[in-house]
This record gives structure tokens, C-alpha cells and sequence, in this order.
């Protein structure tokens, strides 16, 4: 009989907030599969639990997911942690859990933190809808071609970001999305926890030595036309098509973009740019 592969959510700073299920299923279980064994063991220690531990982290989730279906096949039951919060969200275990159900092993989910859930619950901004995206990424152009394909989107955003690169993602939010109303957290549930309120443009004065690990909750597009397409709207042809190709965009993709925005056929912008 196959084991079962349980998905166990751990604290995400304060060690408080495991539980009570969590805890009995990790004494139960045979081995433990975490994204770094060093940090897990600190949690293990702290609950007077001992297991062996296996390492799972994202480059080598691949080779180390045959190992751990092997031992599921084998009759044993594997409990997969992550750093921090609940496996597979913007952490290692997605690739695991689609060759567990392949292989007819039963998935149990422990559900417990979640950073995305925390910071947008405190947040003030709409938890009706939400679009998470986690973290961008680093490649500009595939930043902001990520950020352009959720301009329109009408549901809130939730990001991840690293203290080192916040500014930077602040920054290319506002340009592309607009300066719309964001909450910061920082630090959920450790000591140091805060929350940072406004519009983009009032943050990004304030905030000069970012530290710590942050969740942006930004406001979604809930205007048909948001501040930036109205302006790109309102200015020449020539200007829009600049704003689009400082982004990196074809000239193909530009003329789609630039239709788009001003509701107009593709054609007719093609022929402006062909008689210039």
C-alpha cells in the first residue's frame, strides 16, 4: 500500500503560529522533505521532533522527486515542508505533488500560514478578487512584459519582493501599472512586522534602506482606462508608440498595443506609421 505525501504549511516567523495538526503529523510521518534540511531542523528542535530529512529544494525537485514516489510507493509517509509558509506557493513541491497524483499517491494538504493571505487580510484594500503573481521577474524586459499583461486586470495583485530589489519594483509598477494604492507588509508576524500604507508615489519617498522580506498588495485596475493609458491616449501617436518601444515592445506588438488602447483599428495605426 502507497504512503501518503503530506503538504505541511510551517510558520512563517512566528514559531507560534504551527499547528496543533502540523505538529502530529510531522511526529507521525517517516520522512520529512524540506527546502533546506538547516532551517526545518530549527523547527524540528524547537518541537522536540526528530525524522530524517531529505532535501528538497527547486534545483533539484526534479531528480529528488523520483527518490521521495519511490519511498511513497514503498508503503512510507513523507511530509514536504518549505522554508517558510505552505509548500508549493512560490516554493518547492509543485512537481512533486503532479508526479504524486500521477502515480495514484494520495496528496494530504496541512494548511496553515500563508504570507499572501496574511498581508492581504491586513491590508484594507479589496480581498473579493485577488490575482497572486508572487515574485516578478529579474530580466527587466520579462518584468515588464509581466507587469503589462496585469494592467487590466481588476482584481487586486499580490507580489513577493526582496528587500534588494523593492524599490526597483515599486518603481516599475508605478511606471506601468500607475501610482495606485498599495499596502506594504514586512517581516509577517516577526517582531519587527509593519505594515506601510498609500499610493506608490508617498511610499516610494519614504522608503530608503529596505529590509526584510515584503508582500505588496497593490490595487487593481478597477477603471476601464487607468491614468497612464488616458495619458498615452491623450498624447500624439508618435509619443505612444515611444512609450511602447522604450519598453522593448516590436513594432508589430506596438501597433496591437496602441489599437487597443485608443479602440481603433490595427490597420489604420499600420498606415500612419507606414505614410510618416
Amino acid at each position: 500500500m502507497e504512503g501518503i505525501l503530506y503538504l505541511v504549511a510551517t510558520p512563517i516567523g512566528n514559531l507560534d503560529d504551527i499547528t496543533l495538526r502540523a505538529i502530529k503529523t510531522l511526529e507521525a510521518v517517516d520522512y520529512i522533505a524540506a527546502e533546506d534540511t538547516r532551517h526545518t531542523l530549527k523547527i524540528l528542535n524547537h518541537l522536540n521532533i526528530s525524522k530524517p530529512l531529505i532535501s528538497c529544494y527547486k534545483e533539484n525537485e526534479l531528480i529528488k522527486s523520483d527518490i521521495l514516489i519511490s519511498k511513497l510507493k514503498e508503503g512510507k509517509n513523507i511530509a514536504l515542508v518549505s522554508d517558510a509558509g505552505t509548500p508549493v506557493i512560490s516554493d518547492p513541491g509543485e512537481e512533486l505533488v503532479h508526479n504524486a497524483i500521477k502515480n495514484n499517491i494520495k496528496v494530504v494538504p496541512i494548511p496553515g500560514a500563508c504570507a499572501l493571505i496574511t498581508a492581504l487580510i491586513a491590508s484594507g484594500i479589496s480581498a473579493k478578487e485577488f490575482c497572486f503573481v508572487g515574485f516578478l521577474p529579474v530580466n527587466k524586459t520579462e518584468k515588464t512584459n509581466k507587469l503589462l499583461s496585469l494592467h487590466e486586470i481588476d482584481k487586486t495583485l499580490i507580489f513577493y519582493e526582496a528587500p534588494h530589489k523593492l524599490l526597483n519594483t515599486l518603481t516599475c509598477i508605478k511606471e506601468i501599472l500607475g501610482n495606485r494604492k498599495i499596502a506594504i507588509a514586512r517581516e509577517l508576524t516577526k517582531i519587527h512586522e509593519e505594515f506601510i500604507y498609500g499610493y506608490i508615489d508617498d511610499i516610494l519617498k519614504d522608503i530608503s534602506n529596505p529590509k526584510g522580506e515584503f508582500v505588496l498588495i497593490v490595487e487593481g485596475n478597477y477603471n476601464q482606462k487607468d491614468e497612464i493609458t488616458e495619458k498615452l491616449c491623450n498624447s500624439s501617436l508618435e509619443e505612444h508608440f515611444s512609450f511602447y518601444n522604450n519598453l522593448g515592445y516590436s513594432k508589430k506588438d506596438i501597433i496591437k498595443l496602441i489599437s487597443k488602447d485608443r479602440n481603433v483599428p490595427k490597420n489604420d495605426i499600420y498606415q500612419y506609421f507606414i505614410n510618416k
